[in-house]
């Protein structure tokens, strides 16, 4: 038979090898192909349309048709249409992204470099430190302290620094990486702890943790601002403020992986600023681009540049980068995308329909099979219980977040489920009414469920 005479779904299936994705639904129900984007919305081959309730994967926040950022493309293919950053070259946009970038920093940095991706900038970030730490005679700091259900990336050092189950599949992590407790007071805080003695718990456990396995043996620690793909985890007020100066203490370098947060998410232009952290290393993508090219970012703070620069002199070089890392079309687009959150009224819009959304979700918080509503901006997630006084989460085999998902996209609404939670993050550009809507569909799913849930 033809394979163009099959349709896209049969021939999707056959051809391609899925990643993420979960294989009893795939097998259930096959796979989406999507034909063309429109604004917060996406179109399969068969024609159904449906709001894009995670934007695509954090990224898509301007939406699936934002002709400014095709235009922008177009002229630079015209004009440049690709280039290296090796051997001290460099392209006009990449200069001014660099520049551009620094200069919304969230805190003051020295320089920049460019990456395809979040995992390749959190890799990136590792071989500094290393190399960094070596040439100031410390060979031996080579540990990376993250956390419980982080997420930095699907890079072998990017997987084994997320403190998620599945990097067991690769045999990660080693022995490099050591895991922190997860600042989800809700579901880790003790009887009748307080968040402020959560927080101090959270900073004593980690200074104990330094001393037990040697500050000199430490290169730095991996932390998003909100935890994103881990659950839309945002530390208790406090947190970052606790434990810095324990990282300042020992000497131990933060990097702050705002792949998910940046440029807008949390309401803010960073997470950093809306939960108090001051990293060493900014660490970005996603939104940068707008999803319309592969990007990803590293800031240095000035001494970070400074030890790391030195450390370089040895090898004459940074023995480090990437073909198409700051490529000339994927800077143009990040400046225009930078541009048009900024300064064309969408951080204003992400606080404005990020407060109906978080005020929205919340009253979800009653339903009785939400334990916790939580998020900042236009990040969110609902929490699963089948006992909201126990908060004992619902047996695996139930698949609840996989049948949520599964009855948001039947009526036209893509949410991501998310082991015991159901995961939100709609684009930047969404608007009241289709927050309205997509909170009222949410509702009527999670009863739909609950009541097939009680028939069982």
């Amino acid at each position: 038979m033809d394979i163009a005479a099959q349709s896209w779904e049969r021939r999707e299936a056959s051809s391609f090898f899925h990643t993420f994705t979960d294989l009893p639904s795939m097998r259930e129900d096959g796979p989406v192909v999507i034909d063309r984007g429109d604004g917060a919305y996406i179109v399969d081959t068969a024609g159904r349309r449906f709001f894009e309730g995670n934007s695509g994967l954090w990224n898509m926040t301007l939406g699936f048709s934002e002709q400014r950022l095709a235009d922008v493309a177009v002229r630079q293919y015209r004009e440049f249409p690709g280039y290296h950053t090796f051997f001290g070259r460099n392209s006009k946009p990449t200069v001014e992204l660099a520049e551009t970038m620094l200069a919304l920093a969230p805190l003051p940095m020295s320089r920049a470099f460019f990456t395809n991706s979040g995992s390749e900038a959190n890799e990136s970030v590792v071989k500094l430190l290393w190399l960094m730490w070596a040439a100031e005679g410390q060979p031996q700091r080579r540990k990376l302290l993250t956390r419980k259900n982080a997420y930095h990336g699907a890079t072998v050092m990017a997987s084994a620094l997320t403190g998620k189950d599945y990097v067991k599949a690769f045999g990660l992590p080693g022995p490099e990486i050591v895991t922190l407790d997860c600042p989800h007071a809700w579901r880790f805080a003790l009887p009748g702890e307080d968040e402020e003695e959560f927080c101090a718990r959270l900073a004593a456990n980690l200074e104990a943790r330094i001393l037990a396995e040697k500050p000199e043996t430490i290169a730095g620690m991996f932390a998003e601002p909100v935890m994103g793909a881990g659950g839309v985890i945002v530390p208790p007020e406090g947190y970052f403020a606790a434990i810095q100066p324990v990282l300042r203490k020992y000497g131990i370098p933060l990097v702050g992986d705002e792949v998910i947060c940046g440029f807008g998410r949390t309401a803010k232009l960073w997470g950093a600023l809306a939960v108090g952290q001051q990293p060493d290393i900014v660490v970005a993508s996603k939104s940068m681009s707008a999803g319309y090219f592969p990007m990803g970012a590293v800031m240095l703070s000035s001494d970070i540049d400074k030890r790391a620069t030195a450390a370089c002199e040895a090898w004459e070089e940074f023995p480090h980068g990437f073909t198409t890392g700051g490529h000339p079309v994927g800077c143009a687009i990040s400046l225009e995308a930078i541009r048009i959150i900024t300064r064309e009224g969408v951080l204003e819009n992400i606080r404005s329909v990020g407060a109906l959304f978080q005020a929205g979700l919340r009253r979800l918080a009653d339903h009785p099979m939400v334990g916790e509503a939580r998020g900042l901006g236009l990040m969110g997630a609902l929490e699963m219980v089948a006992d909201k006084k126990t908060k004992q989460s619902f047996d695996g085999s139930l698949r609840i977040g996989e049948r949520i998902a599964r009855e948001a996209r039947d009526r036209g609404f893509i949410i991501r489920p998310l082991g015991a939670s159901i995961v939100l993050a709609p684009p930047f550009i969404s608007t009241r009414a289709q927050i309205e809507e997509l909170l009222a569909v949410l509702k009527e799913v999670l009863d739909v469920v609950h009541a097939s849930v009680g028939r069982l």
